[in-house]
């Protein structure tokens, strides 16, 4: 018996510290229980997890702006063919500008209604078709996010909006590549689509200085970076300026009612039959006034232009002499001589040249 209770005290004991050592934190690494292993993927949900389907329908609508209207009346086919395969249908209605999705018969995924929404919720933030049908897979989320109403001033919000998109949408790039998520800034919203294990935080620094269990407790301003703040731009005075008047104890002076500029004028006096009477006539006036200037407008059309001042030809200076006598030399010369033939001067260079050659010879 004695024995027996040895045994049974050692085993409780072992049992005990057995227990401790498995409950332990600081055996286990935290990141095994806080990470997913790689590659590993949740089963789909098929037909025989759920054979008997849903017993009510559910439907989900929302409206779209007018804009979309043509892209969605193209796409809308390939929208009711992604549906068809989870056995939801779609509906589109121009009238009211609105798009519906409901659950049938045969659909066995009770998520898939969630997942519908959000991809009409989508195509009416001018998604494309492309990005928008991914949420109908399981490992995909998506997000609509509201932007209009973090700043109140109109003017600060599109400079905002427009440094979440950068430079040639720069910014907005890299912020896609960090989170491996699709993000489109449309107007006020801002839409998300991507895996669940997207990038929360997107300084990596203080991710690798938290790994080191020396520097958890230290300050990491030395190696984050710093940006100096420049607000070189003043503030800018407003285009109308308002004067302070003067203080006085009095009132301002009541404004005079309808009566009383009617008892100064004499209107309040007149019988209905004249009030009308002047009411027509000021019409008639104002009628008479409409119709000339509209008949000096198309009389502006028949209106010619002014011409400019034709500009006289100045006269020739008669002051120029003509030689007569050397323009009837020019012109008997010009008869006498002949095409190709030399001239008297030249024929008697060319003779003593002659002349000189046989000389030479002899």
């Amino acid at each position: 018996m004695a024995s027996s209770s040895v045994n049974g005290s050692a085993t409780t004991s072992g049992r005990s510290e057995f227990r401790n050592q498995k409950l332990k934190p600081e055996d286990r690494d935290e990141s095994e229980l806080l990470t997913v292993p790689d590659g590993w993927k949740e089963p789909a949900f098929s037909k025989e997890d759920n054979p008997r389907g849903l017993l009510e329908e559910s439907s989900f609508a929302t409206l779209f702006p007018k804009y979309r209207e043509a892209y969605l009346k193209e796409c809308w086919p390939l929208v009711q063919k992604a549906l068809n395969e989870h056995h939801i249908n779609a509906t589109l209605d121009l009238i009211e500008g609105s798009m519906t999705v409901n659950t049938t018969k045969k659909t066995f995924d009770p998520y898939i209604i969630i997942r519908a929404r959000d991809l009409i919720k989508l195509l009416a933030r001018s998604v494309s078709f492309e990005q928008a049908v991914r949420i109908l897979q399981d490992d995909v989320a998506c997000d609509i996010i509201k932007i209009g109403s973090l700043v109140r001033n109109k003017e600060r919000f599109v400079k905002r909006r427009q440094r979440l998109i950068g430079p040639k949408g720069s910014t907005l790039k890299a912020l896609e590549l960090l989170t491996n998520c699709y993000i489109l800034v449309q107007g006020n919203t801002v839409s998300a689509i991507g895996p669940f294990s997207g990038l929360k935080e997107t300084l990596m620094i203080k991710r690798e200085l938290a790994r080191d269990s020396e520097l958890r407790s230290q300050s990491w301003e030395r190696f984050l970076p710093q940006f100096k703040h420049k607000n070189v731009n003043k503030r800018k005075e407003p285009k109308k300026k308002t004067v302070k008047k003067e203080y006085t104890p009095f009132p301002p002076p009541q404004p005079e009612s309808q009566i009383d500029k009617e008892l100064a004028s004499g209107e309040y006096f007149l019988k209905a039959s004249q009030k009308k009477r002047q009411k027509m006539e000021t019409v008639k006036a104002k009628q008479a006034e409409a119709l000339s200037r509209r008949q000096e407008e198309r009389n502006k059309a028949f209106i010619p232009p002014k011409e400019k001042p034709a500009v006289k030809p100045k006269e020739g200076s008669t002051e120029i002499k003509i030689d007569v006598a050397a323009i009837k030399e020019k012109v008997k010369k010009a008869k006498n001589k002949k095409l190709g033939a030399l001239t008297t001067e030249e024929v008697k260079l060319k003779i003593e040249a002659d002349e000189k050659k046989k000389k030479k010879k002899k």
